[in-house]
């Protein structure tokens, strides 16, 4: 299991040419819904759920073939 600190600041380490900016979160992150009031807290990154979609849109590969990267498979 990943430490969640290191978790946390996961984007600041391994960077991808297609992931978000902090400028260009600071765009995107006002039109994510927030969680569902009762129901369980989010366990993924939203920036990083993001992320892996514009990396396999820039791609073209499969998420499952991203490999070396700890994805909660779970969560999709």
């Amino acid at each position: 299991m990943i430490n969640r600190k290191v978790a946390d600041r996961a984007h600041l380490l391994f960077r991808y040419p297609s992931d978000l900016s902090d400028a260009e979160w600071v765009l995107v992150a006002p039109m994510i819904p927030p969680a569902r009031r009762g129901g369980r807290h989010r366990s993924v990154d939203v920036r990083e759920v993001l992320n892996a979609i514009f990396y396999v849109l820039s791609t073209g590969c499969e998420l499952c073939g991203i490999l070396g990267d700890e994805i909660d498979q779970a969560a999709w």
